[in-house]
């Protein structure tokens, strides 16, 4: 698919020949170069109240320092106040606009020349930060989190295993399905997860029993974080998502297979996703990702089209986002042995059968109040093909084909000691790499 990005949406931050005075930014395999400019938040021995950073290169921008030393006093009060915050809630308060403020400041800053360049660059030791000295931390105080459902492949993959007459549920091209999750247990990359225990029903002619889940899987999807707030009551039509959306995360939902079986009916997915979902640490703002916007999934034809408070002509024209995404895995033993992660899996985000703007409309569509730090999980990842499935329950077939390591170990679901790692990033012809960083997590034993 090729590209069509909006020359509009496009600017100055986002000029493949720009370069930066921190050397590492200008490195091509690097996932933050100066057209990147991530949010995120940290802390750091000599420093442990947390902080606002942007990510250039191997080095953070520390904002706190910045606007100590005056580098933002051309942005109102509002803006500077939330660059010396602790999270990244008052800044996505003040919504895409206050964000892009910042973005083309901190571009001007940190490329090789002009005039706040040269005022920034003597100051490098008081504003940059080591990626390896900093503990980074959760971007925002989350509220609430929902997560959705948005790939076709992922519903029909799923669905084949569970209803073959019936894969997809009759509802399903006609509504972004989506389910509200536990706020309180999503986890920054780096968190180990759990194994959990829960209610099991390995054989339907006995009893259910209480054990640790048998089946642990991870789930390929982003996440997107609310900037901005309706009131309830108040919808928010298509026209107006995207400036309703921040920026984008990696995000592993992690989930128990076989609890989720036995538990769903009636009202779906409960205890067997609210034990951990993991984010990585870095937001790509949707301003840095117009590069990459393309055409949204093409429907075929018979699909009902999408009721008019779900279509407009911009979101049919690049509502989509061209992210590549990969799934990586390494064994407890293969670590033990130095055999590197194998990649399981790799797809493509710009095959959602749903948008983001679409997801957040819907959402608000019966008046509830998105707030800022809000999160939305887009659902599992996956293509058509058999190598583009982000979810084990899908690539081994409920468990029925495992797939083989490269130790020689065969996995059907995930096993204590597997380290589960994401990978994502954006590039084109004309355009410079970015990247997402990384989401990981190591299974421990539910002991």
């Amino acid at each position: 698919m090729t590209n069509t990005s909006n020359d509009s949406m496009l600017d100055e931050t986002h000029d493949p020949l720009l370069q930066s005075w921190v050397e590492g930014a200008n490195d091509r395999v690097t996932d933050f170069p100066i057209q990147n400019l991530p949010f995120g938040v940290f802390r750091t021995a000599a420093a442990h109240t947390p902080r606002v950073g942007i990510a250039i290169g191997d080095h953070i921008l520390d904002c706190a320092a910045a606007v100590r030393v005056g580098l933002f006093d051309a942005l109102p009060d509002a803006g500077r106040d939330a660059l010396g915050a602790t999270s990244l809630n008052p800044l996505m308060a003040l919504g895409r606009d206050g964000a892009r403020a910042v973005r083309h400041l901190v571009s001007r800053l940190l490329r090789t020349s002009g005039d706040e360049a040269g005022r920034a660059q003597p100051l490098r030791a008081q504003i940059l930060v080591p990626m390896s000295d900093a503990t980074m931390l959760l971007p925002a105080q989350i509220g609430d989190y929902t997560d959705f459902y948005a790939s076709v492949h992922h519903a029909t993959n799923i669905g084949v295993m569970l209803r073959p007459d019936q894969p997809l549920m009759p509802n399903y091209k006609w509504i972004p399905i989506g389910y509200h999750g536990r706020a309180s247990s999503v986890v920054l990359s780096g968190t180990a997860v759990r194994r959990p225990a829960g209610q099991l029903r390995p054989d339907p002619a006995v009893d259910p029993i209480v054990a640790p889940t048998r089946s642990l899987d991870y789930e390929l999807e982003l996440g997107a974080f609310v900037c901005g707030e309706n009131a309830m009551g108040q919808p928010v039509p298509l026209e107006r998502a995207e400036s309703r959306l921040f920026g984008i995360c990696l995000l592993n939902d992690w989930s128990a297979r076989d609890m989720q079986g036995w538990e769903y009916q009636p009202l779906g997915p409960f205890l067997a996703k609210s034990f951990a979902t993991s984010v990585s640490p870095w937001v790509v703002t949707l301003d840095a990702l117009a590069p990459y916007r393309c055409e949204s999934y093409v429907r075929p034809e018979g699909d009902p089209a999408p009721l008019p408070y779900l279509s407009n002509a911009h979101d049919a024209a690049q509502g989509a986002i061209d992210i590549r995404l990969e799934v990586w895995l390494q064994s407890a033993a293969m670590r033990a042995s130095g055999t590197p992660a194998v990649q399981l899996c790799g797809a493509d985000f710009r095959t959602m059968y749903w948008t983001f703007a679409q997801m957040l409309t819907h959402h608000a569509s019966n008046g509830c109040n998105l707030r800022p730090g809000d999160l939305l999980g887009s659902g599992t990842v996956s293509g058509p093909g058999a190598t583009e499935r982000g979810s084990m329950m899908e690539l081994t077939l409920r468990g029925k084909t495992p797939v083989t390591l490269l130790s020689g170990e065969t996995r059907a679901f995930l096993m204590d000691g597997d380290v589960v790692e994401f990978r994502g990033w954006c590039g084109r012809d004309g355009a410079v790499r970015i990247g997402f960083g990384e989401c990981r997590g190591e299974v421990i034993s539910a002991e």
